[in-house]
Parts: structure tokens; sequence; C-alpha cells
């Protein structure tokens, strides 16, 4: 197990790195932050090197002096510096609490392997209301409003999925072990067990952040409905997305139809008909339009479908594969989905009998893992150049950091959902347009813009 006091040095040197780049950002030189806050230059110094703590005492002062909030002080911390994280079942049940609905119990809530690194909120929640019948109408059942993050769900047993379809009435999915659900935030919906079962069922509902969460939403607070809402844009449709997306470019350009019309060589009320969602231009001429508005064409591109707001997807009707192709040590199912949201992958993964030692998984985003089998299976991973090995148990869950290298083994099934990070999507665009020596610095920032002691 790694050293607490190793633990709290590599925060140290971490924040440190940070201070400098946020030093650089604002343009001040360790001497112009010590004579602003009023501190020794030893002390900023000491912070910079990762040898001591900022104090809430200067975070007060730099935010009046600084153009900074809070959070700007306070990184994420690593709750998981060995790669992986794991909760136990045993563990698990101890979180243990039912929940009342109707003034009866409806669900029990368990917390899983979950991380303040990963967008994740992931629970084990067993339906305590059971049904005479699949009626959505059904005075039993009890419906929530909706929440801000979105939702996978994978059932196991006779679960009853309850929600409101494209037409605004109530709907019911008649669910078993292996089929999934996806489903967009604030989606009003309800779980039951169904009269006949051997026992109540089970979900396990991964709720998890996007884009929109975090500094993103803390933004549109402070924004408020007036000055937030002019950002949804109307995409109920392709033509009507690609219409709301080049109105919006155009005007954050402040250009005329007339001065836009010139620039891109196309007529005036062509233009005008492709913003109003009549009709869509070729991808030729989506080249052109965005190169006037001084953008990639792909953020002109509209949704390639429109697609429901909840998207049920049956055990039966899903792909499946074998990977690698190779060795064939893991069964794929592909589990529900949405295309909105490209970097959200979830599996279904049973392993077969393999004797080999190859780390043959590495993916770029943030894993969950649960154990839904009844057998034993080996996680094996290298993290620091050191190879590590546990055993997840039926019912245990756990949290895997992007890029870990790591394989399963032995027999049994485990559900994976894979969603993106805070790096995934525009901010990776941003990173690759980087070289390689800027994209080290942009990671942990170890250079004071300029020295003016030293001749380049």
């Amino acid at each position: 197990m790694e050293n607490i006091s190793d633990v709290k040095n590599s925060e140290l040197i971490r924040f440190g790195n940070y201070f400098r780049g946020l030093l650089n950002d604002l343009k001040r030189r360790p001497e112009d932050a010590a004579k602003e806050l009023d501190m020794p230059l030893e002390d900023i110094m000491d912070i910079i090197e990762g040898r001591k703590e900022i104090s809430l005492d200067i975070i007060k002062r730099a935010k009046k002096i600084w153009p900074v909030s809070t959070r700007d002080f306070f990184l994420i911390e690593d709750d998981c510096p060995n790669g992986i994280k794991i909760m136990r079942a045993e563990d698990s049940a101890k979180s243990s609490r039912v929940m009342e609905r109707g003034g009866s119990p409806y669900y029990e809530y368990r917390d899983t392997a979950v991380s303040s690194i990963g967008l994740f909120r992931p629970e084990w929640i067993e339906e305590l209301c059971e049904v005479e019948d699949n009626d959505p109408n059904n005075n039993a059942v009890q419906w929530n409003k909706g929440h801000f993050l979105h939702q996978f769900t994978y059932f196991i047993g006779d679960v009853n999925y309850y929600y409101i379809g494209p037409d605004g009435k109530k709907r019911v999915a008649v669910m078993n072990t292996g089929d999934s659900v996806y489903g967009t935030p604030f989606r009003a919906h309800s779980f039951t067990t169904r009269k006949g079962a051997s026992k109540n069922g089970l979900i396990l509902a991964l709720t998890y952040g996007n884009q929109l969460a975090g500094d993103t939403q803390q933004e549109l607070s402070i924004m408020g409905k007036e000055l937030g809402k002019p950002y949804w844009l109307d995409f109920s449709t392709r033509k009507k997305s690609f219409g709301a997306l080049l109105n919006f470019h155009r005007i954050c350009a402040s250009l005329s139809f007339d001065e836009f019309s010139k620039r891109t060589g196309v007529d005036k009320n062509e233009l005008i008909q492709f913003e109003k969602g009549l009709e869509i231009p070729s991808y030729e001429m989506s080249i052109i339009l965005a190169k006037a508005l001084n953008v990639n064409s792909r953020d002109l591109l509209p949704p390639d479908v429109i697609e429901d707001k909840v998207i049920v997807k049956y055990y039966k009707d899903a792909q499946h594969w074998y990977f690698p192709e190779s060795t064939r040590a893991y069964h794929i199912v592909e589990l529900s989905h949405s295309t909105t949201l490209p970097f959200s992958k979830a599996f279904e993964f049973t392993i077969e009998k393999s004797n080999d030692n190859e780390l043959d998984l590495q993916v770029c985003l943030h894993q969950y893992i649960y154990n839904v089998s009844d057998d034993y299976i080996e996680l094996n991973w290298k993290t620091k150049n050191t190879m590590k090995h546990d055993v997840l148990k039926p019912g245990d869950s756990a949290y895997i950091k992007p890029n870990i290298p790591h394989n399963f083994r032995g027999k049994g099934k485990l559900m994976i959902l894979r969603i993106a990070g805070r790096i995934a999507g525009d901010p990776q665009r941003e990173l690759s347009y980087l070289n390689e020596h800027d994209v080290n610095r942009a990671i942990s920032e170890t250079t004071m813009w300029f020295d003016p002691k030293t001749k380049h």
C-alpha cells in the first residue's frame, strides 16, 4: 500500500505545479505574488516547489486581488493512487438504506465503487414494490421527477421500467437480466418487481455527468435563466439543428447576411433558408460556410440521427463479439447507449478461461465494473511500472482510471460502463492541437513563463 506521506507529498507537488501555472496565466512572478499577497517570497516558493500547503487566508486574499475563484485553489483529490479502487459486496451491504414511496418501502439503495476522479454516481437498487400487472398507469407505481445526470441502467431479474414516451404518455418496458436502458437527464421514471418473480428485481443504476456537469453547470447557474437559456439550441430535427448552429456562429461572428453572402458566394436567401432549418447544405458547402465563420466544419454538422430521450436495449437484440481475436478472452455484448454521448460505452463482458498474462485492455475512458456473476474473477493491472493483482467476488464493484493496462481472467460475467471524463471531446481536441513538449506542460507546469535573469 502506498505510504500516506508519499501521497500527501505528491499532492503538494501537483498543487505547486498547478499554482505555478496559475501565476503564469495571471502574469505574476513569484515576487509579484509575494508582494500582492503580503507574504514572504520564501513561502510562495515553498508552495510552488511542493513543500508547503496554501492556507485559506492566502486564498481569501488572492480572491480579492486576482480574477480567481475559491474553486481555482482546490484540486480534484486522487483517491485512486493505485489506478483501481474496489468496493466489496459486504461493504456495499453496510451502506443499505430503504427508501419509502407512497408510504411503503419502494427501493433499497446500496453504494458501489465510486471515485472523485470519475463522474460516476453508481447505485445498486433492489425493487421492493411488486406489481400485479404491467400497466404503466398502475397506482402502485411511484414516479420520480427525473434528475440532472445521465442514467444507464442494467437489469437483473424481473423488473418493469416505466418512462414517458415521445408522445408524452406513460410506458412500460418489461425487462429481464441483461436488458439495459439509457435515459437523458430529467426523464421521469420508476422501477418495480413483477409479480411471480422468484426474488425481488435488481438494477445497477449508473448516473453520471458529462460535459454539462461541474464548472459548466456552475457557469450556467451564474448566467441564470435569462442569459443561460440562449445557449440551448433546437436539436429536434437535423435541419433545425444545422440552422441553429449556423445562426449561433454567425451571430457570434457579428456577420450580417449580406456580409455572410459576400464571403461565401452563397445567395442571401439560401443562407436564410439554412438558418430557418428548412434545408441542409451539402458537405462541400458546409465547409465553405465554416471557413467564412472561422470555425471547423464539424462545428456546423447536425446530429446524424435524432434519438429518443429513452433508449431501451433488449439483450436478445444486442450486438456481440469476441475480443481480442487472437485469444477470444472476452465475449462482449453491447448494451444501451446514445450516439449523442460518443464516449459513453456500456458492455457485458463474459470472461472466457485464458492462461495468458497479457494486459489486453487499456482505454482512455473512466470505467465502472460490477461482477454480476456467481464466479470469482481475477483482475490484473499495471501502475507506476508495478504489477498488481486482486479478485472481484460476486457483487464486488470497481473503478478503473483511464489508460491503466489491465485484464480479467477466470470465468464469470462483468457489467462495464465506460464514460468520458473532463478531457474527452473538445478538451481532447484542444490538447491535441499542442505539440508534444507543450502537452507535458499542460499536464504539469514546471516552468515559469519567463525568467528575466536568463537570456533566450
